[in-house]
């Protein structure tokens, strides 16, 4: 990325000027995206569907690998159809157009910009890119009603959710027309009333801290809500079944990450190289800080809080990730272990729902403390990149910390009171049409059984 771009995913280059030569995309950051695009792939299969898998108990095991394969593959083909047109093409502030529906125009020479001037890739690698975004996204949603979920209400919900929640969020968000607009300060001026909402007020969201965590866990929190607390919650040990699986699933998500974050700068360059030694040690230091903080607080560190305080300091380095400096990626890691240690266990009591996986304790949390530390640690003055002014074509000596953390406010706000009224509306409209939930004997049984006539071990 331009290494202090203002967001994580610009939307296909404007035509160049007259008298400047047609930009062609360079291969080393086409070959970088491509292996970014495989690494956000890996993260939901297998990584997702490995780390809650291992979290439910043994007779639902392949109910949660079958929702994470079913899930990617339908939102895939609705990105193919719709989905990216009205993400990433010019619209309002809220949707964009049709230009790209049905992939029409997706050539492989069409281009797509960058966070840099003049730099291109091609369009497609993009199309992928977001794609696999948009894939993992609607899959974390599960984790929050897992074990007592109907298969059918699952896929259908996650049709709603992903056409009126998540494709408007990433429009706000990332969608703008890209830098080579930005000649001059009216240019400028007439290319952000082109951008999504929260773009135009300048939110800060790198790779996804508000599109992808809190959007999701806001659903998800919801559906825990909507779907009621399963049989036994609260009377009897509802323990994961294999701590094994959760945690290779947390190493693929930790691994995949890599692609997720330093993917989203769209280059092979420093930036890029800034965003995977952030995505490295604040989740390490997550890692650290929720380990050592239940350690204390319980006696014992778990392997569970390991993997756990991974997946949260991979959260809430998301939106800041090719924006803050190293040492600001450790303090905002060690911040979000403790805070996502107390979502999982003293805000969780306090919400009363049952989100079987932690969903909202962990990627709501954690993404609503990524953003709004953003604004704090993308300060240059506490080592951050700032931010970069197109038209003077160098990063702004005007940063403000108070600001840009309203600013990032405001985009956690929208988030949360977007996606629950979706989520809310989804729900009902699935449970009026074919019911959310399973019968009793049946979750008693298990899903694998009930659900696909399989189970994932024999007796």
């Amino acid at each position: 990325m331009g290494l202090a771009a203002p967001a994580a995913a610009p939307a296909v280059a404007e035509a160049a000027p007259a008298a400047a030569p047609t930009p062609t995309p360079d291969k080393g950051d086409t070959a970088w995206l491509l292996v970014c695009t495989a690494f956000v792939i890996l993260m939901t299969l297998p990584g997702l569907a490995l780390f809650y898998g291992g979290l439910v108990r043994s007779k639902n095991m392949l109910s949660i690998l079958m929702q994470c394969l079913m899930i990617f593959s339908l939102v895939s083909i609705l990105w193919a159809i719709y989905g990216y047109s009205f993400a990433f093409t010019e619209g309002n502030a809220f949707f964009g157009g049709t230009d790209r529906l049905f992939m029409k125009g997706l050539t492989p020479d069409a281009v797509a910009a960058t966070f840099s001037k003049g730099v291109v890739i091609p369009e497609l690698v993009f199309f992928c890119f977001q794609c696999a975004f948009a894939a993992i996204t609607c899959s974390l949603i599960i984790g929050a009603f897992a074990e007592r979920a109907k298969f059918s209400a699952v896929l259908v919900f996650v049709v709603l959710w992903f056409t009126f929640a998540y494709i408007p969020m990433a429009h706000m968000v990332w969608f703008w027309p890209g830098p080579d607009a930005y000649t001059d300060a009216a240019a400028a001026e007439a290319a952000t009333a082109k951008a999504g909402w929260l773009f135009q007020k300048g939110a800060l969201d790198y790779a996804g801290g508000t599109v992808v965590h809190i959007n999701a866990a806001v659903a998800g929190l919801v559906g825990a809500y909507m779907f009621g607390k399963r049989l036994g919650f609260g009377r009897e040990a509802l323990r994961p079944h294999s701590l094994t699986f959760t945690m290779v699933g947390a190493s693929l998500l930790w691994f995949g990450w890599f692609g997720f974050n330093a993917g989203s700068g769209l280059e092979a360059n420093g930036g890029a190289a800034l965003a995977f030694a952030n995505t490295l040690l604040a989740t390490a230091a997550a890692v650290l800080s929720w380990t050592f903080g239940e350690w204390i607080g319980k006696g014992k560190p778990s392997m569970l809080g390991g993997a756990s305080g991974a997946v949260a300091g991979l959260v809430a380095i998301t939106p800041a990730a090719g924006f803050v400096g190293p040492m600001g990626s450790i303090v905002m890691g060690l911040i979000a272990g403790l805070v996502c240690l107390w979502g999982v266990n003293g805000l969780k009591r306090l919400l009363g729902a049952d989100d079987s996986l932690d969903v909202f304790g962990v990627h709501g949390v954690g993404g609503i403390i990524g953003a709004l530390l953003t604004g704090v640690f993308a300060a240059p003055s506490l080592g951050g990149v700032g931010i970069y002014d197109y038209v003077a074509n160098k990063v702004s000596d005007d940063y403000s910390i108070a600001t840009q953390v309203w600013v990032q406010f405001e985009g956690v706000l929208t988030t949360l009171v977007w996606s629950a009224v979706v989520a809310f509306v989804a729900y009902k409209v699935v449970d009026l049409l074919i019911g959310l939930r399973v019968p009793e004997d049946e979750e008693r049984e298990g899903l694998d059984i009930t659900s696909h006539g399989e189970t994932a071990y024999e007796a």
